[in-house]
């Protein structure tokens, strides 16, 4: 079968295919942009000064890309789990459990290290 394009010029093709490409971009980027817009982020709320001055010592520790906010509130049931409320900030010491469990991460709480649900937390 030939392809629609098939009989262009190679720099025309290329030129069609990077159209294409920004356009999709573009559309990406207005999609992301009306979704921030009518979803608030759990993280609109202000961190209290004390919350604060603990993310500003938790990205000093681990720097700012280990960085996570818990998107709803975490009640520990095993030994070593903690329990945080929604919008709180920690920062990922490592991605599984001690028997290599990646759906529980080993965190620090700014204080309190333990596991939490991976799924309750997101990139701050």
């Amino acid at each position: 079968p030939q392809l629609p394009h098939g009989h262009m010029a190679l720099p025309s093709f290329w030129k069609v295919v990077e159209d294409a490409l920004q356009q999709s971009g573009a559309q990406l980027r207005a999609f992301c942009q009306a979704f921030e817009t009518v979803t608030p982020s759990p993280g609109a709320q202000p961190l209290t000064p004390a919350e604060e001055r603990k993310v500003l010592s938790l990205v000093s520790k681990h720097g700012p890309d280990k960085l996570y906010q818990v998107t709803s509130n975490i009640s520990g049931s095993k030994d070593l789990d903690l329990t945080l409320l929604r919008g709180q900030i920690v920062a990922l010491l490592q991605g599984a459990d001690t028997k290599g469990n990646t759906s529980r991460w080993l965190v620090d709480a700014g204080g309190p290290r333990g596991f939490v649900p991976a799924a309750k937390l997101r990139p701050y």
